[in-house]
């Protein structure tokens, strides 16, 4: 891929992050489900990235994205669940995409991915009040986790099926 390409193309990716970022913090909270919980219509972009170019080019965009709009309106407390779940979830995902499960679709990907993102933002918040007793609100972050990622799921299926970013590249 020609460099000029590959850059512009890179920076795309992460101003639709983190336009996605914006559009999800202006959107009403589920804190009446559960605390913190959100719909993670950034991992549109790292789901789609993932299968669109690869683990490489969807881990620079996670963390660029994560840094940037922690800067612009997360603070440090932010960064550290953001980056934590959201690591967690591309291990996850790049091993369920590269394990081949039949059956188990890029919405199914996502799901895992939904869910493990949960799980390391409750791994942080144990650190930080350094108590394990917060992971009682892992039942309830698991079907939150069902929903949101089904919808990241075909969103990004449709994306990818429909972008002709091989064309760009």
């Amino acid at each position: 891929m020609k460099s000029t390409r590959r850059i512009t193309f890179m920076a795309l990716m992460v101003a639709y992050s983190l336009i996605l970022y914006f559009i999800e913090s202006m959107l009403p909270s589920l804190y009446f489900i559960a605390p913190g919980a959100k719909l993670g219509l950034t991992n549109i972009i790292t789901l789609s990235l993932l299968y669109m170019t690869g683990l490489g080019d969807a881990f620079f965009v996670l963390v660029v994205r994560v840094i940037m709009s922690s800067i612009f309106g997360g603070g440090i407390n932010a960064f550290m669940y953001s980056i934590s779940g959201g690591i967690l979830s591309m291990i996850a995902m790049f091993l369920m995409k590269k394990l081949n499960i039949p059956g188990v679709s890029m919405i199914g990907v996502s799901v895992v991915g939904a869910v493990f993102f949960n799980v390391g933002q409750l791994i942080v918040s144990a650190m930080v009040i350094r108590n394990i007793s917060i992971f009682v609100y892992l039942p309830i972050l698991m079907y939150i986790s069902l929903g949101t990622g089904i919808l990241v799921g075909y969103t990004s299926r449709y994306i990818t099926g429909r972008l002709k970013f091989k064309n760009f590249l």
